[in-house]
């Protein structure tokens, strides 16, 4: 059985802001300029992007979000729940893994809210996530516990399990 800190070494993965361990693997040679692109974007991106993520139990993935869709990939290890709020508060989930009611991959639009974690106590999960138009950190936003608290009080719990405080909605 192989463990997370042996992902982690096999795969040389390093630690992200938003909690977990990533190393980016493709990154599209293809560019789209900023004027192919809505106004959300700075400037020109690549087409696509890729990274393989993994998560420990105990150490979720925080609340963020990001200009561009992001398709995630299961690869190995615990099943990973994606909390996702869409710009009304609505919430959905996407449950990733192998077995009865889990999915090998789910999508998280644009402009939501969304982390992860790992349920299983000890467990890990390794994912793959896909960004297109490709990811750049300044279409990366963290989440601020108490202005989504404030705009989403039903969420509360959740909110402050995944957030940190450095975060700004």
């Amino acid at each position: 059985m192989t463990t997370a800190e042996a992902w982690i070494e096999r795969l040389g993965l390093r630690a992200h802001p938003e909690g977990g361990y990533f190393r980016e693997t493709y990154r599209s040679q293809l560019t789209l300029g900023a004027d192919q692109l809505p106004p959300r974007y700075a400037g020109p991106r690549p087409v696509a992007t890729s990274i393989l993520f993994l998560l420990r139990h105990g150490e979720p993935s925080a609340l963020h979000r990001l200009a561009s869709d992001e398709l995630w990939h299961f690869h190995a290890g615990d099943p990973i729940r994606v909390h996702v709020l869409d710009e009304r508060g609505a919430y959905e989930t996407l449950h990733l893994g192998i077995g009865p009611g889990l999915e090998l991959q789910g999508v998280v639009a644009a402009g939501r809210w969304f982390g992860a974690e790992v349920e299983t106590p000890g467990g890990y999960a390794l994912v793959g996530c896909t960004v297109a138009p490709g990811f750049d950190f300044a279409d990366f936003e963290l989440a601020g516990r108490d202005q989504l608290v404030e705009r989403w009080p039903q969420h509360a719990e959740l909110i402050g399990r995944l957030t940190r405080d450095e975060g700004v909605a």
